[in-house]
């Protein structure tokens, strides 16, 4: 048992450790909030065509299987988590300034392809460097992840008053000052002791890749969360053809995310297993999608919305609650960057395919949306007594 001189010292590094965390949390989520709901609007501004729109929208699905494996791997050997956060927050800011330069489609995607080179790898990063904390120091996801989601309602409702503003396309200088506010945050980020070396091949990773339970985990989050691609990339320019100001489009936005704070705040009263929380997160997207591809009233759209609690939120609280539990500490980057991964090739293909796909049919788009989450919820509950039997 440690001193008692010793125990308000740790206290003291572990509020500081989660309140840095939780401030880069809601700065780099910030600029998802100005980047998600209205980036594509600023490419139909600029004169992008749907089609274009939609390959342009894949590219950081593709970075995520391809080039933020690669990072999260190089952090995790030189056990450099912070330093790649940071790195990789500071070159994001500078490389969004080079895409607001563009106008044409084929040089806003290459420098695009650049930009998400450097952002996507930011997430899963964050996320292995929290869920270490949260082994280390034994604090709760949720409420820390939850700054998140504030900050990205921030950043929404922000683009959401400028837009009635100022000029849609002067939407990309939005995004680039909220990526600057986040690399600086980055620099209050506490250091992160390093978790005990164990065997030689619990290090090499490779296990993972071999544990079915992990196929599991990562297959059906990456169903379930690229079933949301559809909404990510088309929402925000249908609501503007039906007539929808842009205040009012980032209330809907805002709606969705509340939903989600209010699920990561009572996230560490949940008493489900994590299995049955990304069940019930996937069947509520199926819901969802089916309700929301009748084109809805926006009565019926905005409750429609508040179920973004569920098929995103309790979707990520189930999926990292699962790899806390099956993921070792000192493998965390690496799991989150297959995790990462393999969500991004689904994502990527469900983004291209859906630009044609919109383009044709409309909301009806949101049907193969649905059939994706149902496939997530299938495949998460036929490895229920794996993942729950290697929990014990």
């Amino acid at each position: 048992m440690p001193p008692e001189s010793q125990i308000p010292i740790a206290a003291t590094v572990k509020r500081r450790f989660a309140a840095s965390l939780a401030l880069f949390y809601g700065m780099s989520y910030g600029v998802l909030g100005t980047h998600l709901p209205f980036f594509t609007v600023w490419l139909k501004a600029i004169g992008i065509e749907p089609g274009w729109i939609g390959i342009i929208s894949a590219v950081p699905a593709v970075t995520r299987f391809t080039t933020l494996p690669f990072v999260t791997g190089l952090a995790e050997r030189r056990h450099a988590l912070r330093g790649a956060m940071i790195l990789t927050a500071f070159s994001t800011a500078l490389c969004f300034v080079l895409v607001g330069t563009r106008q044409q489609p084929l040089p806003v995607l290459m420098f695009y392809i650049v930009t998400c080179c450097c952002w996507t790898p930011l997430t899963p990063l964050t996320d292995a460097y929290a869920l270490r904390g949260v082994a280390r120091y034994k604090f709760a996801y949720g409420p820390v992840r939850l700054w998140g989601s504030v900050a990205f309602i921030l950043g929404a409702l922000a683009c959401g008053l400028l837009i009635d503003v100022i000029a849609a396309r002067q939407l990309i200088w939005v995004i680039v000052a909220m990526a600057t506010i986040s690399a600086l945050s980055g620099l209050a980020l506490q250091p992160l002791e390093e978790m005990p070396r164990t065997s030689g091949v619990a290090e090499a990773g490779k296990p993972l890749l071999r544990d079915a339970g992990f196929l599991a985990i990562i297959v059906s989050s990456a169903l379930i969360q690229s079933s949301h691609v559809a909404y990510y990339t088309f929402a925000s320019i249908n609501w503007q053809n039906n007539g929808l100001g842009g205040l009012t489009i980032a209330g809907l936005w805002t709606l969705g995310v509340c939903a989600e704070i209010v699920v990561f705040a009572v996230s560490p009263r949940f008493s489900l297993h994590p299995v049955v929380l990304v069940l019930i997160g996937g069947s509520s997207a199926v819901m969802r999608w089916s309700i929301t591809a009748h084109e809805p009233p926006i009565a019926v759209l905005a409750i429609t919305q508040l179920g973004h609690g569920l098929s995103f939120g309790l979707t990520q609280v189930g999926v990292m609650t699962l790899m806390v539990r099956h993921v070792p500490p000192r493998q965390m980057a690496r799991g989150q960057g297959y995790y990462a991964a393999t969500g991004g090739l689904l994502s990527a293909a469900t983004s291209i395919v859906s630009g044609a796909i919109y383009a044709r049919y409309g909301e009806g788009l949101y049907y193969v949306m649905a059939s994706m989450a149902a496939a997530g919820a299938v495949v998460i509950w036929s490895a229920r007594h794996q993942l729950k039997a290697q929990a014990e």
